[in-house]
């Protein structure tokens, strides 16, 4: 059932949702829910499904049934526009333009946040004084730091994460705690794939663990 109240509506609310590829499930049924100022941490093994979620609730993936509502309204191209951004494993920047030129283009395309200016954001993921520099000459944790700033300008409310602190060091991986920190004191919410145990931000937490899809019939995935 769809929430009842927009006003007390989840950020995200999932029911019965699968994923299947060449007709081989690959995850579900899901249901979950992920309330403002909440993060849910995704874990499984290999294979067991915490990428095709992430996309699958991005819109870059077809389920193969069930249901996912973003703040009371039907996951349709425009509510997923309005309510989630995404981070994958690749950071979507074009190597020949330079740091500014890619957060310019990129929040052109998907919104940003009248509070935060370029500059601001490039600072607070470190790396004030590259907003020339070409993204080909950044290393792999630069790059990630530059997908992190964009994710920073988003208005949307929640945050799709997957394996966010891939390619950092620890002060990296301190960042991001603190932006999603930041992020859920605001009102956002996320949800958080990671194989790593130190990958817990220091906010209301849930975790939703990802078993081999089951026989017909069986649930998987707990949310504890």
């Amino acid at each position: 059932m769809p929430p009842t109240s927009h006003a007390a509506a989840p950020l995200i609310d999932v029911r019965g949702l699968c994923f299947a590829r060449n007709d081989v499930p690959v995850f579900g049924p899901l249901s979950f829910a992920v309330d403002a100022g909440e993060a849910l941490l995704v874990q499984g093994g290999n294979g067991a499904g915490k990428t095709s979620l992430l996309r699958v609730l991005a819109g870059l993936l077809d389920g193969a049934g069930g249901e996912a509502w973003f703040g009371g309204a039907p996951a349709m191209p425009a509510s997923r526009a309005r309510h989630v951004a995404y981070l994958g494993h690749l950071p979507g920047l074009k190597a020949d333009l330079s740091a500014l030129d890619n957060l310019e283009y990129l929040c052109g395309l998907l919104g940003r946040r009248d509070s935060m200016d370029f500059e601001q954001a490039l600072g607070v993921v470190g790396l004030a004084g590259y907003e020339d520099a070409p993204v080909r000459t950044l290393s792999a944790g630069q790059r990630k730091r530059l997908a992190l700033a964009r994710l920073w300008l988003s208005p949307a409310p929640l945050w799709l994460l997957d394996e966010p602190y891939a390619n950092l060091d620890l002060p990296g991986i301190e960042l991001v705690n603190r932006m999603v920190q930041v992020h859920l004191d605001g009102g956002g919410g996320a949800l958080v794939t990671t194989h790593g145990a130190y990958a817990a931000p220091p906010v209301r937490t849930r975790l939703l663990l990802l078993d081999p899809a089951p026989a017909a019939g069986d649930v998987a995935g707990r949310a504890a």
